[in-house]
């Protein structure tokens, strides 16, 4: 309730933002925006964010400010992470990531990241990404299927499981105040890592981030225990 402006706003920069940047994949037919084969009217009357959700990959979510800090209004989440809309909805950004080692409320990363949004210009948008690995590439990846730590008897190797990648935006409107969070999931298996031009230096990056993580780190990742073959792998990749 009360999203209604701020989802509209998200859906008329989309879609000018789209026709102009993107020409040769997006155009403008009276009420509607064309791609492909494919087209979405803008006035088809559902939500907003509904129609600003099918006209791109990245999920879409609003946070909005209360006296309590930022909160998620509304979204629309088709790639889900091992998480679900309805679960974190309405909550605010300390106790979306409390699951999360060093992002619960009071700790420096959660302090840091409402400093962020606090200051957030809308002219300057910002990105992150982040990664997990999957024992499959499926896209949609409700709690239903979060897996916690690979199954059992699933080999953490270069062979077999999948690097599941977040690009993450967060960018102030310029009308509402709110921020627009998106989140674009890429996928791709683990023993692609050997095809590519850079791959030592990939394979020996991957495997120093694996080693750093704390083991809170790696068990939230579902890496405890496993992740020493991988590293292994990784180096023997990055010695050729």
């Amino acid at each position: 309730a009360g999203t209604r402006a701020a989802q509209q706003e998200v859906l008329d920069l989309l879609a000018a933002h789209l026709v102009e940047q993107h020409p040769d994949r997006y155009s403008r037919n009276g009420p509607a925006v064309s791609f492909g084969a494919r087209a979405v009217a803008l006035d088809a009357g559902e939500a907003p964010l509904v129609i600003a959700g099918s006209l791109v990959q990245e999920d879409l979510v609003l946070m909005r400010r209360d006296d309590s800090g930022w909160r998620l209004v509304a979204g629309y989440v088709a790639f889900p992470s091992s998480w679900t809309l309805s679960e974190k909805f309405g909550r605010r950004m300390e106790d979306i990531h409390a699951p999360v080692p060093d992002f619960s409320e009071g700790t420096r990363n959660a302090l840091l990241i409402n400093r962020m949004f606090d200051n957030l210009k809308p002219e300057q948008p910002v990105f992150r990404f982040n990664w997990s690995i999957n024992p499959d590439a499926d896209l949609h990846y409700p709690p239903s299927k979060a897996h916690g730590p690979l199954p059992d008897g699933h080999p953490l190797s270069l062979d077999t499981p999948f690097a599941r990648v977040e690009r993450q935006t967060l960018r102030k409107l310029p009308l509402s105040g709110d921020i627009l969070f998106t989140i674009r999931i890429y996928t791709d298996p683990l023993a692609a890592l050997r095809t590519l031009p850079e791959a030592t230096r990939i394979a020996a990056v991957f495997a120093d981030q694996l080693e750093a993580l704390t083991l809170p780190q790696a068990a939230y990742k579902g890496l405890a225990g496993k992740r020493a073959d991988l590293v292994a792998q990784l180096r023997a990749v990055a010695a050729g």
